[in-house]
């Protein structure tokens, strides 16, 4: 008896063993040192993404690209955006490109250090259209029949159709269909095995993750087997032997749900909804900066290393409420500041395209091809439709500030017990902001050594000077922090490698 037992406390031994490193190790995103922020390339071209890999977003320090559905999706009427998140099938064409182009950008990524993490629909296929759906690789379906003969599925891969009327229901949430698209049953064993085989394929050609899109509409026990079952990522692209997908999935939780972010972030990061919520709230004036002092957890967050936080992203930048984006622009870089300084969760920029209408698809030709960001040749900022926020000089040069900063801790606080805030990373970095209407004019303590700085906000440091305002830096650390409240920015940002 005794040895059976033991045999059974070694074998659980052995399990728990072999779990843990699959769990943490789908938290990893896999970074280069010295980096840690993922862009939202939302919308664009395979071939564009490898080309910004190299030429802007490596040299400015980003870490990786969250990129947009790869797989072949239904064709709607005027293009919206949001037809690519209707799957007819798992062929790797879209208007973005095709399965080579597609690997030709992982390599190039890559290879300078950009990884890539792809938005995955597990969820669902494409909602019925009324007819015959035909999709970007010319494949047909009949969504009202639920038949998608590239896959292939059939009625019996889906559960019954249902709407959606009760969000607080988790039968309906998790086996009715969401805005009509055709709900996977991942309990099967069909289904399970044509989405890792979809997910096996994608880390082949050299992704290092995925963005799992409408996460909380899948049972958390049938992701864990998918996810369990991908393999390991391929190290002819630079990660290290048994090395497991990053995995950030989309649980849309504001505090008061079901079903809960809590149920999915032992299985990879999650996307942390009320950090965009709370941060724009504070940003445009509804709750007082100095409260930030405590952001993170004790706001209701999930803790740091499971929370994928963002100011806004392609979903919510479209829902107005407290949510800030790129229409709100000083706002807007205030609150991308304070995300990227403060040292809280695993940090995404979004990168949009103007958009004045929910629906509207990308810039595009009137036959319906992806345009091409054109850049301003002084400026390098977008200029043909495309808004490229990730290429505004207050956030690209807090990409660097946050890279600076590392794992340094939070201390030195200081605030007015008002809108005016300002805080340390360690020895490394100091940043103020000024959200009161009024000018902030402050001797405070900066943490760092002797010296005059360049503000990364209001300008960068070129060839040894700066090209916007200068902070000069005292024998104990301490420097007079100006910040006018009609000044183009509300932050100022300094740290050891802006010295002059």
């Amino acid at each position: 008896m005794f040895k059976i037992k033991a045999m059974w406390a070694l074998a659980l031994l052995v399990v728990a063993l072999s779990a843990a490193p699959m769990a943490s190790g789908q938290h990893n995103p896999h970074w280069w040192s010295g980096r840690n922020t993922i862009v939202h390339l939302f919308e664009w071209k395979w071939n564009d993404i490898a080309r910004e890999c190299e030429e802007f977003l490596a040299p400015r320090g980003f870490a990786g690209v969250q990129v947009s559905p790869v797989t072949e999706n239904v064709i709607v009427d005027q293009r919206p955006w949001w037809e690519r998140y209707q799957p007819l099938s798992y062929k790797l064409i879209t208007r973005s490109g095709t399965e080579q182009e597609f690997a030709d950008m992982c390599r190039r990524c890559n290879a300078v250090g950009i990884r890539i993490y792809v938005d995955v629909i597990l969820n669902h296929m494409a909602a019925d259209q009324g007819k015959t759906a035909v999709g970007t690789a010319g494949s047909q379906a009949e969504p009202g029949l639920k038949i998608y003969p590239a896959v292939p599925y059939s009625g019996m891969d889906f559960h019954e159709s249902c709407e959606i009327w009760d969000w607080n229901d988790r039968y309906q949430v998790q086996n009715c269909e969401l805005v009509g698209l055709k709900d996977l049953d991942q309990g099967k064993e069909w289904v399970r095995d044509r989405l890792v085989e979809f997910l096996d394929h994608l880390v082949e050609l050299g992704v290092a993750g995925f963005r799992v899109d409408a996460a909380k509409h899948m049972k958390a026990e049938d992701l864990k087997v998918i996810y369990n079952r991908v393999r390991n990522l391929n190290t002819n692209h630079g990660f290290a032997a048994n090395s497991r997908p990053f995995i950030f999935q989309e649980v849309i939780d504001h505090g008061h749900e079901t079903i809960t972010k809590y149920e999915y972030n032992q299985l990879g990061a999650v996307t942390e909804f009320r950090f965009s919520e709370e941060i724009g709230r504070a940003f445009r004036g509804g709750n007082q900066l100095k409260w930030l002092v405590s952001w993170g957890p004790q706001w209701g967050f999930l803790p740091s290393e499971d929370a994928l936080v963002f100011v806004d992203n392609h979903d919510n930048q479209r829902d107005g409420g407290d949510v800030l984006t790129y229409k709100q622009s000083k706002q807007y870089k205030m609150a991308t500041a304070f995300g990227l300084a403060y040292p809280y969760g695993i940090s995404r920029i979004m990168s949009s395209f103007d958009f004045s209408d929910r629906d509207q698809p990308p810039p595009q030709t009137t036959d319906g091809v992806i345009i091409s960001p054109v850049f301003d040749p002084t400026t390098g900022a977008c200029t043909n439709g495309w808004v490229c926020e990730h290429r505004w000089r207050q956030i690209y040069n807090m990409i660097e500030f946050k890279n600076v900063a590392g794992d340094a801790g939070l201390n030195d606080w200081w605030d007015n017990d008002d809108n005016q805030i300002a805080f340390c990373r360690g020895d490394r970095a100091f940043v103020a902001f000024n959200g009161n209407g009024y000018d902030l004019n402050e001797r405070l303590m900066t943490c760092l050594e002797p010296g005059t700085y360049c503000d990364v906000i209001s300008g960068a440091k070129v060839n040894g000077s700066c090209t916007g305002k200068t902070v000069e830096v005292e024998l104990w650390g301490y420097a007079q922090i100006v910040i006018g409240a009609n000044e183009e920015d509300g932050v100022l940002a300094i740290h050891k490698n802006s010295k002059l």
